[in-house]
């Protein structure tokens, strides 16, 4: 009887795979209590579980031949790549058009109270599958257009090699709507702490994971 075996994925010359992780969980809201700010932006820190997610993140990727860390500007995704950058021995670099979603008005909080009340506007965003129904927050094409400038920029800079990029729920999941052509929210709720795996060649972007919580 003939063998046949599975072919293992090599990314073709050139290409650079770029490990998506989402931040650690951020410290809650609590009411009476404002949550950090920059420019505008939702900026908390860890929660404890946060932390401990960042280690295990650590623990996972360790031992992989990464070139490079990237972070946004926001705290949260520099705490998470704090405890793999020490193992590496690497300094991550900040790229700003991989900040997470502004959410208009309800940025400070308000977004993850209004999710947990269903509030109409939620629905309406669900329904219409965009962030942009909230008031003021940042036009989808924008959003879209930044996530793909930041991932390709990273993509050039580093040609057959293997990079992490610790980013944001909303950026994940723009990042594999652009990828497939899927809903922009359609991916938009991976886990804290887990990892997406995209390989990016030529202006062709490939999905190899999504999601990846065994480390967790």
């Amino acid at each position: 009887m003939a063998e046949h075996r599975q072919l293992k994925f090599t990314p073709p010359p050139g290409a650079a795979t770029i490990l998506l992780v989402r931040h650690g969980e951020s410290m809650p809201v609590r009411e009476g209590e404002p949550v950090p700010l920059l420019g505008g932006a939702s900026n908390p820190e860890l929660d404890p579980v946060g932390v401990e997610q960042a280690e295990r993140v650590a623990a996972r990727l360790a031992g992989e031949d990464i070139a490079a860390i990237y972070v946004t500007p926001l705290q949260r995704t520099h705490q998470t790549a704090a405890p793999l950058a020490e193992r590496l021995g690497l300094e991550p670099h900040v790229e700003p058009d991989l900040r997470e979603v502004f959410l208009g008005e309800w940025e400070g909080g308000a977004f993850r109270k209004h999710v947990r009340e269903v509030h109409p506007t939620v629905v309406k965003m669900r329904e219409q599958g965009r962030w942009d129904v909230i008031p003021g927050a940042e036009p989808a094409d924008e959003f879209a257009g930044r996530v793909r400038a930041g991932i390709e920029r990273i993509a050039a800079a580093h040609p057959d090699e293997r990079v992490v990029a610790v980013v944001h729920g909303g950026v994940v999941g723009q990042a594999i709507a652009n990828a497939t052509g899927a809903s922009p929210l359609a991916f938009s709720w991976a886990d804290n702490g887990s990892i997406t795996e995209l390989v990016v060649h030529d202006g062709e972007w490939f999905v190899r994971s999504f999601n990846d919580v065994a480390h967790l």
